[in-house]
């Protein structure tokens, strides 16, 4: 019975994983939404982020999880991107260290801004469980969409967000 209970879990998971791996979440159009929040931590995210904005597709954008000593223009420079779209356009986030932080730090700053469309820019293997804290951290009425960044994640990388998103999906659920 409980070799049988041990194969039905290792089944799922696998169906799971399979699932996960294999749909990875895709960039989207250029839709216009209010703001735009990129998560940093992978290649890609802000260079999308900004070029969305300098076309046009929001009005502001928020970067979370920008480490305390990186200056504006800094990221202006190192983005070739003009330091007065830092300062009318773009805030950095500076509170999260992770990406339940945030999502904290996101519903925060839109909170205070009275956006009701956001497009939430992150890798497309971190996408589901950043989307996951984003939708439980903001109310209802806000609008989110997916805007993934493709990337080419390890097998090590896939298990361990994986088990990650199952971990919050089940911390969730208890409301944890």
């Amino acid at each position: 019975m409980i070799v049988r209970l041990g194969a039905l879990c290792l089944m799922a998971w696998m169906l799971g994983f399979a699932w996960f791996a294999i749909f990875l979440p895709q960039p989207l159009d250029d839709r216009r939404t209010d703001a735009i929040v990129v998560l940093t931590g992978g290649a890609g995210r802000i260079d999308r982020g900004i070029a969305l904005l300098e076309a046009g597709a929001a009005r502001r954008m928020l970067i979370s999880g920008v480490d305390r000593k990186v200056r504006p223009v800094e990221l202006a420079a190192q983005y070739k991107t003009p330091e007065k779209l830092f300062s009318c356009c773009i805030t950095l986030g500076r509170a999260a260290i992770d990406t339940r932080s945030n999502a904290i730090e996101t519903a925060h700053w839109l909170e205070r801004r009275d956006f009701s469309t956001v497009r939430l820019i992150t890798t497309d293997w971190h996408m589901r469980r950043a989307a996951l804290e984003l939708r439980q951290a903001l109310p209802q009425n806000v609008t989110i969409v997916y805007d993934a960044v493709p990337s080419r994640p390890s097998l090590t990388m896939l298990v361990r967000e994986y088990n990650k998103y199952l971990l919050r999906r089940a911390a969730a659920l208890t409301g944890i």
